[in-house]
């Protein structure tokens, strides 16, 4: 049985990650605008952002894309534009490496649209929370539908809202759309 004081420093804990982690969304919204108008200029797709804690650090990745697949050049080329871009407007978010690749065949979905463009493609969502007591689906994607992704998994048509959803990706995707 937890002590009144355990119980009191197990909720401070819950609430000061649940502070990081709105924060830590702040931040990649902020970041999302400054970058999709840095690919937009330079013809490319933004796809993705992911912004968290691995074993050496913190890691701000996103992933790119342009029709015939990124090249180590574009890669570059927005590293080094978004890197300085980043130095000069955000402040205070801490040391963090910076990351540009591409989607490749496990794509992140990151907007609505997605869920629409890749209709019909296997994919794999995660959930923040469990729903029904499961937190991971693997299906056939059937698109969007009133803001939820709606999964064939199972024998069974599954709706999932979007702010559910922790990541979803394609499965062994080789093509475009």
């Amino acid at each position: 049985m937890m002590t009144p004081e355990e119980k009191s420093e197990d909720r401070s804990e819950e609430i000061r990650k649940s502070s990081r982690q709105e924060r830590e969304r702040q931040i990649v919204e902020e970041i999302r605008a400054m970058a999709e108008a840095l690919c937009r200029d330079e013809a490319l797709e933004l796809v993705f952002i992911e912004f968290h804690r691995e074993p050496q650090g913190r890691v701000l990745r996103l992933y790119i894309d342009k029709p015939g697949g990124v090249t180590l050049d574009d890669c570059a080329l927005v590293s080094r534009q978004l890197g300085d871009i980043l130095d000069a407007t955000l402040e205070d978010i801490g040391p963090y490496r910076l990351e540009i690749s591409s989607p490749g065949a496990n794509r992140p979905l990151g907007r609505a649209e997605d869920y629409e463009r890749f209709r019909g493609e296997k994919v794999h969502i995660k959930t923040r929370r469990p729903l029904d007591g499961r937190k991971n689906y693997k299906g056939i994607l059937g698109g969007i539908d009133n803001g939820r992704a709606v999964v064939r998994c199972d024998n069974e048509e599954i709706r999932i809202s979007l702010e559910e959803i922790s990541i979803a990706r394609l499965v062994n995707y080789n093509g475009e759309k």
